[in-house]
């Protein structure tokens, strides 16, 4: 034990007298850490931002649309067109029981809102929905009311907005309830503000939720010319016991109102929001694979720069060596020394790479709305990694320095 402390106090003592040496060497395996950590730290903010995002979604609801959602690799499922009419027929079906039933169309994802001289910047989402759409998508007013049946038959020209644009278009008003009854432009039409959302939160780092603007439904095909073809059903529940009977009579009765045989292929998809959260999660998880390939690539090229760091110094200490040899260190000892050093170097590298790492993960979470992540496991494993890698990496450079002949190396100029 006194020997191996004996080569810990030497390795110590040389890494001291090659200070520049071994902070060059430290931040080098500092890149390498931080970019395993860093990559690693990340991913695990992205899972937890992925379930944030679903969990606000509700785990008792699931859309009917025309495509498949989220796809590998921008692959798109398309489907016959979900009509306004099956869609509003759909809705009269299922309304009454259990299941609430709202619709929405797309109108525009890049629109811009403005009150007077002020003007939002051309990246509010604006969408066409009905009455219920705010419960299925879990969004609460803060003030002022949803659309009344009469605005939605008659494409009343109103609108609902939530708390990012009211902030964005009525800074100077502290009032909650500001924007109501006021009069805003969205791409160039006007409409009458008839309610508030309260704030939603981020959703995997974009605050769309809070950056929308909802029309009746009606008004909003009329002004933005859409198609009727195009329209999602959201569905909800209020308790999870009856999802899976609403799945199923959700699912019989649209597969009769696109009037389909009983042997014909579904051309519609149903997706439950913990299925789409499951597949996000499975998407992410080839992003892992990718991002620890880099990660150990990135480690690796750390780990050859540290063993020709670690030979040159072989090297220039050369006379050193052939003193120690000469005053009666052993072969054994030197190795050791060498070793020691390389593990000591890239332990303080890890160290620093894990700090750099944790910074660059959580500016990564912060930006997603994930908050603070600590990944502890990815944190000892890097410092294992740091052992393994020293260890490989001084190997060879320290058995190069064992093998000097004593004689020859004090020779050494």
């Amino acid at each position: 034990m006194s020997l191996f402390v004996e080569n810990v106090y030497q390795g110590l003592g040389s890494i001291r007298a090659h200070a520049s040496r071994a902070i060059i060497t430290a931040l080098i395996i500092s890149i390498g850490i931080a970019a395993l950590v860093g990559i690693l730290t990340s991913i695990d903010a992205m899972k937890i931002a992925v379930s944030k995002t679903f969990s606000k979604m509700g785990s008792q609801s699931f859309t009917i649309r025309n495509s498949g959602g989220l796809k590998r690799y921008g692959e798109a499922d398309k489907k016959d067109p979900i009509s306004f009419n099956q869609a509003w027929e759909f809705q009269k079906r299922m309304d009454g029981g259990q299941a609430t039933v709202s619709l929405q169309v797309n109108a525009d994802f890049v629109a811009k809102a403005s009150f007077q001289s002020i003007e939002t910047n051309p990246n509010v989402r604006l969408l066409g929905v009905d009455d219920d759409y705010l419960k299925t998508a879990n969004y609460a007013l803060e003030s002022g009311r949803t659309f009344t049946d009469n605005e939605i038959e008659n494409a009343v020209p109103v609108a609902v907005i939530s708390s990012e644009i009211v902030n964005k278009l009525f800074p100077d008003d502290t009032k909650i309830d500001r924007a109501l009854n006021q009069r805003i432009r969205v791409n160039g039409k006007t409409y009458m503000v008839v309610g508030q959302l309260k704030k939603k939160g981020s959703s995997m780092g974009m605050s769309g939720g809070d950056r929308v603007v909802f029309l009746p439904i009606t008004r909003a095909m009329r002004d933005m010319k859409i198609s009727r073809e195009n329209c999602i059903i959201s569905v909800s529940v209020d308790d999870a016991i009856d999802l899976e009977s609403s799945l199923s009579e959700a699912y019989t009765t649209m597969r009769r109102i696109r009037r389909l045989k009983p042997e014909a292929a579904d051309d519609f998809v149903m997706l439950e929001s913990s299925a789409l959260a499951k597949e996000a999660l499975e998407n992410i998880g080839l992003v892992t694979l990718v991002g620890t390939v880099i990660a150990i690539i990135t480690l690796f090229g750390a780990a050859i720069s540290l063993m020709n760091i670690m030979l040159v110094s072989v090297t220039e200490r050369t006379r050193e060596i052939g003193l120690r040899k000469a005053l009666g260190a052993t072969a054994k000892q030197i190795k050791n020394q060498f070793l020691v050093e390389a593990v000591v170097i890239c332990q303080i590298g890890g160290l620093g790479g894990i700090i750099l790492g944790l910074i660059i993960g959580n500016l990564v979470g912060l930006a997603l709305g994930a908050g603070f992540v600590a990944p502890w496991e990815w944190m000892l494993l890097a410092l294992v990694v740091c052992v393994i890698v020293g260890l490989l990496a001084g190997l060879y450079p320290a058995k190069r320095a064992a093998k000097l002949d004593p004689i020859e190396a004090l020779r050494f100029d």
